[in-house]
């Protein structure tokens, strides 16, 4: 279920992050700056829909959607995308879909610490978050 991801989030550790902006076709600078900040992600439910608000010292950006229902979603570096969130087991999968192109972020709790795995055209990176 979806409550056991509700909370507030700090990231401890970043792997590969660099390498998934820039398959995304983020610009270097942009790069630059998200590499060097650590986001605090919380996560929350306001009725069906899933809310998750990511803030750093760089931006703020909130999405939300129902379970299981396809959403419009314009992504921190302007993509304009067709996002799902769905439980697969115990993950909380946020797909995100444009241009023939599919992105994939999957949330897990491992060892009471919060694993986002993050995979756009086979390249992958992994950050983690610990409850605040």
């Amino acid at each position: 279920m979806v409550e056991a991801f509700c909370g507030t989030w700090k990231m401890v550790e970043s792997r590969n992050f660099d390498d998934y902006m820039k398959a995304l076709g983020i610009p270097f600078a942009a790069r630059q700056v998200a590499n060097v900040t650590k986001p605090t992600v919380i996560i929350s439910m306001n009725g069906d829909r899933v809310v998750i608000k990511t803030q750093s010292t760089f931006r703020v950006a909130e999405v939300s959607g129902k379970l299981g229902e396809e959403f419009d979603e314009n992504t921190p570096n302007d993509r304009k995308v067709k996002s799902t969130f769905t439980m697969e087991g115990d993950k909380l999968v946020h797909t995100q879909k444009w241009d023939g192109k599919e992105n994939k972020i999957t949330r897990e709790i491992k060892n009471g610490k919060m694993v986002s795995t993050l995979i756009f055209q086979g390249v992958q990176a992994v950050r983690m978050f610990e409850k605040a």
